[in-house]
């Protein structure tokens, strides 16, 4: 049963990732009519409405105290996370941003060791070392230009930064006997609150027609149905099953699977180094999770 558990875990965290890095296709066709932030408070809006279907309906919290633990996790990573990352982006490369969130197995370990009591293994930040260099790789490989700025380096160490402090929020409530779908709708239903307050500065666009093209509604049911209610439901279900630690190492496939799908998709070349980024990234994921199960084991 446990290896059974464990597999399972795995495959989830696997399959998030993978949708993960090919949402830059819909998001790229998204930015030519909407604002980031459009974006975000539509995805999130229809995962959770799909989730509260799911659910049926919003569940409520065994302790009132327990509510602050979902406001934190919604907080964390939904809105600090998302908007953190595209805040950057109008600072550095897109490149760049990418390889410091690509970081975020580092908090995650850190924040876990502190607050759940688990032990790292030298072979984690060895195969966080490897990982991170194929990143590099992967990620500003024929990049000529790289726009750096402090407040953008910031702003990208911040979203690794709380989305450690989310995966480690849901492994707690986990342990409380939560369920995944219903505990992930409450989760968006506080990201969606916190996200309302800047979109309400920054103003609705106009013209509802906008919204219902066929292109563009496509995109938006892809990032809401599959990128956030699913994907969000099936990584919290890997850090219940396999810790945060252990699922967060995934994070390194995601700019592999992002220059993979855009040599498929958009027919980009893969250069040598790309390649070599690869196996890096990789290498350094199973790294971390080869050694860590054999000391498990024995």
């Amino acid at each position: 049963m446990q290896e059974n558990s464990r597999i399972q875990g795995h495959l989830f965290g696997a399959f998030s990732v993978l949708v993960w890095g090919t949402t830059f296709v819909s998001t790229k066709v998204l930015l030519r009519a909407f604002t980031p932030l459009e974006i975000m408070v539509a995805r999130f809006t229809l995962g959770f409405l799909a989730l509260l279907i799911v659910g049926k309906g919003l569940m409520r919290p065994q302790k009132r105290w327990h509510e602050g633990l979902f406001a934190l996790a919604g907080l964390s990573g939904v809105t600090l996370y998302f908007l953190m990352e595209n805040i950057a982006l109008t600072y550095i490369s897109a490149s760049l941003v990418g390889v410091i969130v690509a970081a975020a197995p580092l908090f995650t370990a850190l924040i876990a060791a502190v607050v759940l009591h688990e032990k790292l293994s030298k072979w984690f930040f060895f195969g966080f070392v490897c990982a991170m260099a194929g990143v590099a790789l992967v990620s500003l490989a024929g990049v000529s230009e790289l726009h750096f700025s402090p407040i953008g380096a910031l702003l990208g160490v911040g979203a690794a930064l709380v989305w450690g402090v989310y995966s480690v929020l849901v492994r707690q409530l986990g342990h409380m006997g939560y369920r995944t779908i219903p505990l992930t709708c409450r989760i968006f239903g506080y990201g969606l609150l916190f996200l309302l307050v800047p979109a309400v500065i920054e103003g609705f666009p106009s013209g509802l027609s906008v919204w219902t093209q066929p292109v563009h509604l496509a995109n938006l049911l892809f990032l809401g149905l599959c990128a956030s209610a699913t994907c969000f439901v099936t990584w919290n279900r890997a850090v219940f099953l396999l810790g945060p630690v252990k699922t967060s190492v995934y994070i390194y496939a995601t700019p592999v699977i992002t220059i993979v799908s855009s040599a498929l998709i958009l027919h980009e070349t893969m250069t040598p180094i790309m390649w070599l980024g690869t196996v890096l990234a990789l290498g350094g994921l199973i790294l971390s999770e080869h050694r860590e199960k054999e000391k498990t084991t024995a």
